[in-house]
């Protein structure tokens, strides 16, 4: 079980860390004949090698290919998603979601919802490989989402949920292997389930684990354990550096760093050094940004280039130019101040560098604030722009390539010198910015040149512009349309990073220069483990002990609510509402409000239509008895007469 830490056991804290862990990637990257791995995947759950599936995999397989057959009959042909995944369905049935529960038993019930996302995969696979059942397979997918979220809206026992159900760890058999076991938490992020993830039980498993409610069994990183001391009212309890393991202080602490990054940056272009001399500001700049990029370094050493997305392009196209900012600054060094100008013109070069970063200096932190709704659903909306804007750009550098050969082609043919080149390219970006110039294409091997950069002009601003503007506007209505859900898909996305790949010792950059040069290069190769950890954990709360005494402030206010709740019999997040304040003091089945109410609300869960059909039903059932009746009547008075 997890322990509760405090200062005071700093000394005396028995930790049992897991050296021998690797990173792992899922196994859909790692096999060819599997459906890849999504952009939008986390990274790769950094565990034990050893961790064995919570149910044999075999039977967890078996389970995925009863699944699969109950939705390929249940869906027997194309559909319109939305009569899969509406309520009250008449094709996903309560007779279906059944049948889906017992596809396990009752022994091994608690994978069903991961079988549910494995048969999902699968159909989503089968659509990219039978196009002629694309749309088939892709209703056989969204069929799967809305049973595995039924299963977990419906599941009453929320400690059996959360920990059987969504953090088990489960495995199923390829090519006579069992895959490296994932929970249905991380399957759901990997495979864009939304329809799961918007589930109530998913959320309140994420919210569990945002807050560090939940946190990895130290002995067994396979499974989560509750964090016990969350209804403590103890100040002194809470001011433990393990709970910066809770991705919500993480989350904090890295936009706090970012917002003195953003402060040091503006103090270091604000106070230009004509001496070309770095200051203390500079230093501390320069210095946070090496810590960066070992960060960087060390996600892509130690998950692949997989995990590489864009705000690591971001990131890479930043920390580059100030890079280059940085050496030309050591050129400027290497030059005397003797009024030649040398020495001055590098270090001006170097600022103008820096000050070019500007803007990718603030955008930066967008990478932050995503865990607000405003922001993440707007970078949802910029992250699939960027990605349908691949087609475009493929399509523009084709007919870039092309004309600008012609182009060149006409030149050379001119004049044999090619020295119109900076011209043609720079009229043909113009055009692509829709400023086109075509000054100077009259003279242009007459009448070709003209001719060719009118229809240069006409692809670019008339078919390519409004394509882009076509599928920029597809994807904002995409997003908008279910934006609630995808925001509640990017916080999850967002909270398995720091679940997923957790590290014994949180040391969040440029901290993890301490953590580099002053702690696992000189004592990690000798001190004894406990030692080691001992000073680990020394060090962190010194680090951290500002935020440490902030959050403990905030788990000692958060400890109150959960007694008060606990008092009334509530879950430990509850909050009491306005129009529950006096529920206590109705009560609407002794008013007769409730028969009043019954009597007088619709009937939702049918169609009208059905609803008289089944009634006309009921009357022809009547009058059959009637007709039945009279005619035994009958019968009998012939037989008398």
């Amino acid at each position: 079980m997890a322990r509760s830490g405090t200062f005071a056991r700093l000394l005396g804290w028995n930790r049992h860390p897991h050296h021998d862990r690797e990173w792992r990637l899922h196994e859909s990257r790692r096999r060819r004949d599997l459906l890849a791995t999504p952009a939008y995947a986390v990274l790769p759950t950094y565990r034990d090698r050893h961790i064995e599936s919570a149910i044999p995999a075999e039977e967890v397989t078996k389970i995925a290919l009863r699944l699969r057959y109950l939705i390929e009959e249940a869906v027997p042909c194309e559909l319109e998603a939305e009569e899969i995944s509406r309520p009250h369905s008449r094709v996903i049935t309560p007779k279906v979601v059944a049948a889906a529960k017992e596809a396990g038993s009752q022994q091994y019930r608690a994978c069903v919802v991961f079988c549910l996302l494995i048969a999902k995969r699968w159909f989503m696979h089968q659509a990219q490989v039978e196009l002629w059942d694309a749309d088939l397979h892709a209703v056989r997918a969204v069929a799967c989402e809305v049973i595995a979220k039924s299963i977990i809206e419906s599941e009453e026992d929320m400690g059996y949920l959360l920990h059987a159900i969504l953090l088990k760890r489960y495995a199923i058999i390829i090519d006579g292997e069992s895959t490296l076991p994932v929970n249905v938490i991380e399957k759901a992020v990997d495979l864009h389930a939304l329809s799961v993830i918007g589930s109530s039980g998913y959320q309140k498993c994420i919210s569990y684990l945002w807050k560090g409610w939940l946190v990895q069994d130290e002995d067994d990183p396979s499974s989560f354990v509750d964090y016990q001391d969350r209804d403590s009212t103890s100040f002194v309890v809470h001011l433990d550096p393990d709970r910066m393991r809770a991705p919500m202080y993480q989350n904090a602490a890295q936009l706090l760093i970012s917002l003195i990054y953003l402060a040091l940056y503006t103090g270091a272009i604000n106070t230009i050094n004509r001496d070309g001399d770095l200051d203390v500001v500079e230093g501390l700049l320069y210095i946070f940004t090496l810590g960066f990029i070992c960060d960087e370094v060390t996600k892509v050493w130690k998950a692949g280039m997989q995990i590489i997305g864009f705000w690591n392009a971001f990131n890479f196209v930043l920390y580059s130019l100030l890079i280059v900012s940085l050496a030309l600054r050591f050129v400027a060094f290497s030059h005397p101040w003797d009024g030649t100008g040398e020495r001055q013109y590098f270090n001006s070069l170097s600022y103008n560098f820096l000050a070019f970063s500007a803007p990718l200096f603030w955008a930066r932190l967008l990478l932050y604030l995503d865990s607000f709704r405003f922001f993440g659903a707007m970078l949802v909306v910029v992250k699939v722009m960027m990605r349908e804007s691949v087609i475009f750009f493929a399509l523009l550098l084709f007919m870039i390539v092309g004309f600008l050969q012609a182009f060149i082609g006409m030149d050379y043919a001119d004049d044999l010198v090619g020295d119109d080149i900076v011209f043609v390219i720079q009229a043909m970006l113009n055009a692509i910015m829709q400023s086109p110039d075509f000054t100077g294409f009259e003279k242009f091997s007459p009448p070709f040149g003209i001719i060719l950069y009118y229809v240069f002009t006409f692809i670019i601003m008339i078919i390519l512009l409004n394509i882009l503007i076509a599928l920029y506007n597809s994807a904002y209505e995409d997003i908008y349309e279910n934006a609630d859900d995808e925001f509640l898909g990017l916080f999850a996305q967002k909270t398995m990073q720091f679940v997923r790949a957790p590290d014994e010792n949180v040391f969040i950059a440029p901290f993890n220069l301490i953590e580099i040069f002053l702690l696992i290069i000189p004592f990690e190769w000798w001190l004894p483990k406990k030692t080691y950890e001992r000073l680990n954990d020394i060090v962190m709360a010194v680090i951290y002990s500002p935020l440490l005494v902030c959050a403990a402030f905030f788990e000692v206010s958060n400890a109150k609510d959960i007694r008060s709740n606990r008092l009334r019999g509530e879950e430990d997040e509850d909050t009491t509402e306005e129009w529950e304040q006096m529920a206590d003091q109705i009560d609407f089945e002794a008013e007769g409000w409730t028969k009043k109410v019954a009597d007088c609300k619709s009937n939702v869960e049918e169609e009208p239509a059905v609803v008289e059909v089944r009634k006309l039903g009921e009357e022809v059932a009547k009058l059959k008895e009637m007709i039945h009746g009279l005619e035994k009547v009958l019968m009998a008075k012939s037989e008398q007469t």
